[in-house]
């Protein structure tokens, strides 16, 4: 998969059907999480300077993580986000290295493209942690109709000397959304115009 050495991957799905006992005629909000646990190869040596072998390694990972974020989603995605989790043995630039543009644009080609920077968050952790990975409409981080998260919890990880990388992608914004802004669709004709 990538220069980063992978001890396993691991998906969540999530839908939501109603919102205080009423849904919206947009269907289920389903979200998907996808992260990859990798190896830190930085992890117990202490400041090191240059990050870009997991920068590079990151690479791979956002294809593989958009591609099987967007095959479990089911439809083309919305929304994205993107996170990660350092074991304590690294530090969280670590993990911040994995989640740069490098990460993020091998994520927008997987999943069709996307014109919006990529919401992102970043911690240090013990194994069975969770992280509230934020979303975002994928083409205008203005459309507030999309802001969102997804709670993850990846089961063994990370161990010391790893690293989690994540990718979230929805399909939709959220269910009965109403505080007005910028809407989807005059977003989508910006972009295209």
């Amino acid at each position: 998969m990538s220069g980063l050495v992978v001890r396993k991957t691991f998906a969540q799905i999530e839908e939501i059907r109603a919102v205080a006992g009423q849904s919206d005629e947009g269907g289920p909000l389903r979200k998907v999480a996808v992260c990859a646990v990798v190896r830190n190869p930085f992890a117990g040596l202490g400041y090191v300077e240059d990050l870009s072998q997991i920068v590079e390694g990151s690479d791979a990972i956002g294809t593989y993580l958009g591609e099987e974020a967007a095959r479990l989603l089911g439809s083309t995605p919305e929304s994205y986000g993107k996170g990660g989790l350092v074991g304590t043995a690294g530090e969280q630039e670590h993990i911040n290295a994995a989640v740069t543009s490098t990460f993020g644009n091998a994520l927008r080609k997987a999943i069709g493209g996307g014109e919006a920077w990529i919401t992102s968050v970043t911690k240090p952790s013990g194994t069975d942690a969770t992280i509230d990975v934020p979303l975002a409409f994928k083409d205008e981080i203005w459309v507030r109709s999309h802001y969102d998260a997804m709670t993850v919890r990846i089961p063994d990880a990370p161990h010391p000397d790893e690293l989690v990388i994540i990718a979230v992608v929805a399909n939709r914004g959220r269910i009965n959304a109403r505080v007005g802004g910028l809407s989807k669709a005059e977003a989508q004709a910006r972009v295209t115009s």
